[in-house]
């Protein structure tokens, strides 16, 4: 590209020899030129150095030439087939020339196809005058690369090239290399052939090479960088050249970071030109020229007041020429530095002139604009081999492991080939260490060593004892919570360490620390220095290594807590157990019959039965209803769960105890054994699993509604969310069925014990009201049918559903005085919790458990009635003609409830109160009145 080289045939010497075997065509004309050989047409040019050189002109004789002139035959029409577009387009150009046509400015061509912008620039080339800025006009090239050059995040020069098993999806990169110049006494003067190439109307080399191959043969910014600067250094003779690229610090401001060390151009290694007082020198260059965005051109670096120079040492830099590095837009994204021009002729220092800075400006503009290519090109390619390590570790994350040890291993060792670490190293504090330097401690060491095989790598997990490894670095960055990378340089060896904190996401606190030593070199086996790539790729270790450590304490929380949960059943199994004196009796007594304990009636109460009572009526509904014999039950285990049953139930709780789960079991005793037409409709399983709910639907009770359990936020209403009650209710009926001797379903098969069991827990779901007001309109639908066939599941679902609600509520139905007896129990209990919600929420409980409607009971029972009960009892009495005694009894309590309710109205009439109980007249007491 702009390969300007100044007018100074006077800075080379005519007789200058071409090194053996480097001549070409062009060089064999350019080295009799300088002889003073007579040439009369010089070789047509084979690549496009003319196209930017100033020296060029229309009056140049090599218009004269023959296109090919010096080139074989085959290779011009070999390039031409190759270059179609460009053939065609040359001719239309030199119409136009012919005819006066202007042409736009020249754009650098973005593929070795597009080759219409190349002609049009040399076009303009051709009809203006030499350049007189500092910079080339190349703001149509920046439009052409805009689409390609979005200015990204800084990315560090050194693009860490994964070991090819361990990055299929990174897009292949190949490098070219610049070979230094012929060995002579002074190395830094060009040769013929060179001064040629870029000066004189061949093409450039570095141009040329960087756009025949794109971006695919430009490889890292590094090898971009330097490639350009040794190739201006060769150029302009200087004796040391250097390159840093801008890159935002920590606060946002813009900071240059060495890429290319102070280098002679005639070899890759660093150069001892600088001391250390000369280092800051080039270092103030290379600010000023960032600050102000324009060139510094010194003659004599030691007499310019603007920058530092230490009179003590021998000044060792004497010309100085710095530009910068502008992108598209203009924005300076590196500086360059050559220092001391050498003459051509004798070795000499001499100071740099105006054309050398086109030059170097030129290149510079150049590079500036593909490096944002490069940039972008390489982030891409980075981007890719970090996320091929995302993934890895995610998919080494979502498996199973023996122990974090090894997890942590397998995602360490993930990383270790992105990076080219030689070690990793991750360090896992002790609970107690401290947060001082002198007093952090390490209580697990996990170090992974990897060996490069070739294209393979193999990792090692070593067993190292803490004394083997150096702490150090880890405990700094556990102290200071930031990430560290430095690079330690000894008289025999070099040592990089990068370390990054491994923390917690939800208390931010530092967990762990990761670190890497000894960045391998992929050419060599040198150590270099960590970039800002191999910190974002621990990043990504420190961020998966913090999510293992608490999937980890998870999984160990969640161990311990399972073998705590595990204790406390092994303890509440033994105390809710009955003892074994107490099964024995039951086993060894007499059941009394159906008939001596009335449990085929309707109208049977528990009230004033002793404890072994109701517990052998429950054995014998068992037995009635023939359980025992068609499931094969183990009658002692049958004796057992019952007595557990029983013990299930808390005896503070003042209505929802044993007597109630016992009433409600001799309810659904009673409907099924009142007619054949149940027993018909349901199945064998489906009665045991009636029987075994209406006994275990209120387990564990505690005096309270779901809206309070709520509204308290207990811990049952963080486990089930909804029926919080219910849930717990059927949880418990199952732990007392899996408990040791309880086992009365062991006779069923697998089939038959889990639809028994989803039988039971559908059953005692049903018992929430809210349920039951969910679905008793579909119930309601059914019983006004004709006939029903109750084939389906859904259908017989339903009905167990509200037999179990009828069971449940069957208390008032009961005789008056039983029926009272008990409504002053429920009526404790919801004052109960009325009191509680008053003294907790600050609340005003609803009617029915407040304290102070005390007086409205009666009016409340007859809302109770009309509203929830009666209209079930009257459904199932339509299905059912065996249940209207049922119906029977909540009619008589309803009525009963109106006679104490106007007798109260009349006792506070009486005594001056001015208390209105309000008298509900509904559709069904019409009914009633009519029959």
């Amino acid at each position: 590209m702009p390969c300007l080289h100044s007018k100074a045939p006077e800075t080379m010497e005519p007789d200058v020899a071409t090194p053996p075997g480097a001549a070409s065509p062009a060089t064999a004309w350019a080295e009799r030129s300088f002889s003073g050989e007579s040439v009369t047409e010089p070789p047509m040019v084979r690549g496009m150095g003319w196209f930017f050189s100033p020296l060029w002109s229309p009056p140049s004789k090599t218009r004269g030439g023959r296109f090919g002139d010096g080139l074989e035959s085959d290779q011009v029409g070999a390039w031409l087939d190759d270059h179609s577009d460009f053939t065609r387009e040359y001719f239309l150009r030199r119409t136009s020339v012919l005819s006066g046509a202007q042409s736009p400015l020249p754009r650098f061509p973005r593929s070795s196809s597009d080759h219409s912008d190349m002609l049009r620039a040399a076009h303009h080339r051709r009809s203006s005058s030499p350049l007189t800025d500092t910079h080339l006009n190349i703001s149509s090239l920046m439009d052409r690369l805009k689409p390609f050059a979005s200015n990204p995040d800084w990315v560090y020069p050194v693009s860490p090239d994964v070991l090819s098993g361990h990055s299929p999806c990174s897009p292949p990169s190949s490098r070219f290399s610049f070979s230094p110049l012929p060995h002579s006494p002074h190395p830094l003067c060009p040769t013929a052939a060179n001064a040629a190439a870029c000066g004189h109307g061949e093409c450039c080399p570095w141009a040329t090479e960087l756009l025949r191959g794109g971006l695919g043969w430009v490889g890292s910014v590094a090898e971009l960088c330097q490639g350009a600067v040794l190739h201006a250094g060769e150029l302009l003779t200087a004796e040391c050249c250097s390159l840093s690229l801008v890159k935002k610090d920590c606060g946002g401001r813009n900071t240059l970071e060495e890429v290319v060390a102070p280098t002679a151009p005639g070899g890759l290694s660093e150069v001892n030109l600088c001391g250390n007082a000369h280092l800051v020198l080039v270092k103030g260059i290379m600010g000023c020229v960032l600050a102000t965005g324009s060139p510094v051109n010194l003659s004599d670096a030691s007499e310019d007041s603007r920058f530092d120079f230490d009179d003590d040492e021998s000044p060792q830099i004497t010309t100085v020429l710095s530009v910068p590095i502008k992108n598209h837009s203009g924005e300076v994204v590196g500086v360059v530095v050559l220092m001391n021009k050498r003459n051509s002729c004798d070795g000499s220092v001499s100071g740099f002139t105006n054309m050398d800075e086109k030059v170097l400006s030129n290149h510079m503009d150049v590079l500036g604009m593909v490096l944002d290519n490069v940039q972008l090109y390489e982030s891409s390619r980075q981007e890719a081999k970090r996320s091929q390590a995302l993934i890895e570790m995610a998919q080494v994350l979502s498996k199973e492991h023996r122990s974090f040890e090894v997890l942590l291993s397998k995602m360490a060792a993930t990383i270790m080939p992105f990076t080219h670490a030689q070690y990793c190293t991750i360090f896992i504090p002790s609970e107690r260490s401290s947060v001082v330097e002198d007093q952090v401690s390490f209580s697990r060491v996990i170090h992974l060593e990897c060996e490069e095989l070739g294209s393979t790598c193999q990792i090692y997990r070593r067993q190292r004892d803490f004394r083997d490894v150096d702490p150090s670095h880890a405990v700094r960055t556990l102290v200071s919570t930031e990430i560290l990378n430095i690079s330690e340089i000894s008289e025999e060896s070099m040592k990089s360490v990068i370390c990054c904190p491994v923390r917690n996401e939800r208390s931010e606190n530092v967990i762990a620390v990761c670190q890497l030593t000894n960045e391998r070199s992929r050419d060599s086996d040198e150590v270099e220095a960590f970039n800002r790539y191999d910190e974002r790729l621990l990043e990504d270790l420190a961020v998966y290594c913090g999510l293992a450590l608490q999937y980890v304490q998870a999984e160990q929380i969640t161990e311990e807590r399972r073998a705590s949960i595990e204790v406390t059943q092994e303890v509440l199994a033994y105390h809710i157990t009955a003892a074994e004196q107490e099964i024995q009796a039951l086993q060894e007594a007499a059941i009394p019959t159906v008939e001596s304990l009335k449990l085929r009636d309707f109208h049977f109460s528990d009230f004033g039965l002793p404890d072994d009572l109701t517990s052998q009526a429950t054995v014998r509904m068992f037995l009635d209803l023939n359980l025992v014999q068609d499931f094969n039950i183990n009658y002692k285990s049958l004796c057992q769960w019952v007595l557990t049953v029983r013990r299930g139930y808390r005896n503070n709780v003042p209505y929802h105890n044993w007597n109630h789960a016992l009433s409600t079991a001799q309810s659904m005793f009673a409907m099924l054994m009142a007619t054949d037409q149940l027993q018909t409709i349901f199945s064998r399983l489906e009665v045991l699993a009636l029987m075994i709910a209406t006994l275990s639907h209120d387990l564990d009770h505690r005096g309270v509604s779901n809206s309070y359990i709520e509204r308290s936020q207990q811990p049952l209403a963080q486990l089930y969310g909804h029926s919080s009650l219910e849930n717990h209710h059927y949880n418990l009926c199952l732990f007392i069925l899996n408990n040791t001797g309880s086992t009365i379903l062991s006779g069923l098969s697998a089939e038959d014990h889990r639809a028994v069991l989803h039988m039971i827990k559908r059953a005692i779901l049903a018992t929430d009201l809210t349920v039951y007001m969910e679905r008793r309109k579909e119930f309601f639908s059914l019983a006004k049918k004709s006939r029903v066939s109750w084939k389906s599941e859904k259908q017989r679902d339903l009905l167990r559903s509200m037999l179990m609600t009828a069971s449940d509520l069957s208390a008032i139905t009961k005789p008056w005085p039983e029926q009272k007896r008990i409504a002053n129990l429920v009526t404790m209990e919801f004052f109960a919790q009325g009191d509680k919600e008053k003294r907790e929420f600050k609340i005003k409980p609803i009617d029915i458990m407040n304290r102070e409607n005390s007086t409205r009971l009666p009016s409340m029972q007859v809302e109770y009635i009309d509203d929830i009960c009666y209209p079930l009892y009257k459904a199932v009495s339509r299905l059912f003609d065996a249940c209207s005694p049922l119906l029977s009894g909540c009619k008589k309590n309803r009525q009963n409830w109106m006679d104490f309710a106007q007798t109260a109205k009349t006792e506070d009439c009486e005594n001056s109160c001015c208390v209105t109980l309000e008298t509900h007249t509904t559709t069904e007491e019409e009914t009633q009145a009519e029959e």
